[in-house]
């Protein structure tokens, strides 16, 4: 049997987090191991706890979300990060997932598929509220370099890796899919997020979908 996905929720306000609590206690694959109300409790109870997945609000008093999420990231919290949020606000949209977030999703949603997404965000994958995506993929279309061009700075292993990463593939995953090590890995999307002028894999895997992939590309990945 596998062992559940640690979660941490953070939101400051109580009744909302008791909801969540509900929905993911009828879910026996997610495990909700601490709950913050602020973001300086959020930042001391991630590096605690290391969850799998933390579930981020964006409007809170005080320490906001998208700063919390900038001191995470600069704490080196390995956790997901899922933005979830009323704010459908193309800007902090953009924000978060250029800051690092891997996801985000709106408090608006059916719960049910609040908490599909929530499993899918455990599981590697990109984490979105459909009405989003579309924003999200205009904004990132970069209209100073054609898809093609920056593509073809990428060396074959990195193209293959951001294939996977828009297949919405962790590290680990793409780990094992391609026999290297998660370091290696990481070395490489390292790399392939600075050649794209990109800070976030979201960012990237967002972009990628939205590209023709090219044939010469296609080609020289063998």
């Amino acid at each position: 049997m596998t062992s559940s996905a640690t979660i941490m929720m953070v939101d400051d306000h109580p009744l909302f987090r008791k909801g969540l609590k509900q929905l993911f206690a009828m879910e026996p694959s997610l495990e909700l191991v601490a709950e913050a109300s602020s973001g300086e409790e959020a930042l001391e109870l991630a590096k605690q706890h290391e969850p799998d997945l933390i579930l981020l609000d964006l409007n809170m008093r005080g320490m906001d979300g998208l700063d919390t999420l900038r001191a995470m990231r600069a704490a080196d919290v390995a956790s997901r990060i899922v933005i979830l949020t009323v704010s459908d606000n193309n800007a902090d949209v953009v924000s978060c997932i250029r800051a690092g977030a891997d996801g985000y999703l709106l408090k608006d949603m059916e719960p049910e598929d609040i908490l599909d997404q929530v499993i899918q965000a455990t599981h590697g994958k990109l984490a979105i509220s459909q009405r989003l995506t579309e924003i999200l993929a205009s904004a990132l279309r970069k209209p100073d370099n054609s898809g093609a061009d920056t593509l073809s700075t990428l060396t074959s292993r990195e193209y293959q890796i951001l294939q996977l990463i828009a297949d919405g593939l962790s590290n680990k995953l793409i780990a094992r899919e391609l026999d290297i090590s998660d370091a290696t890995v990481k070395v490489h999307v390292k790399h392939l997020l600075k050649k794209l002028g990109m800070r976030s894999r979201v960012e990237a895997a967002v972009w990628m979908v939205n590209q023709k992939r090219p044939e010469s590309h296609q080609d020289r990945a063998h």
